[in-house]
């Protein structure tokens, strides 16, 4: 189960840095005139990558219960659900760069967490 984790984890982490530092960036250069098909576009297709790793780390957590890992799942999925759909939401009407520069920021959040959880995981890990 273990193996598991890393790899799930190790997944979230790349992930998200590239969509912190090049994807989500990338929407400030989208024509806004395509931009609510691109956004629909975007969160299709992401959902289809991260929902299933999302929920993946949440039933591991769940049954590994680890008060760091389990409580960092927990603010990842706080995160994500009151800040970033939230942001998408508001994107789906439109280009809005007060909201993507938001949604850049914001997405801090669950970049931090994802790469203190893999370190803390890959830290307990019995090499």
């Amino acid at each position: 189960m273990m193996i598991l984790e890393i790899l799930v984890s190790a997944s979230l982490f790349i992930l998200i840095w590239i969509i912190q530092i090049l994807h989500y960036p990338s929407f400030l250069f989208v024509d806004k005139t395509q931009f609510q098909s691109f956004e629909l576009f975007h969160t299709k297709r992401i959902t289809f990558i991260v929902a299933p790793l999302m929920i993946l780390e949440l039933i591991i957590g769940i049954l590994n219960f680890h008060v760091i890992t389990t409580g960092i799942i927990v603010l990842i999925w706080l995160s994500t659900f009151f800040i970033q759909i939230p942001c998408h939401d508001k994107l789906k009407l439109g280009y809005d760069q007060q909201i993507i520069e938001k949604l850049i920021r914001t997405n801090w959040i669950r970049t931090i967490l994802w790469t203190a959880k893999l370190i803390f995981i890959l830290v307990q890990f019995q090499w």
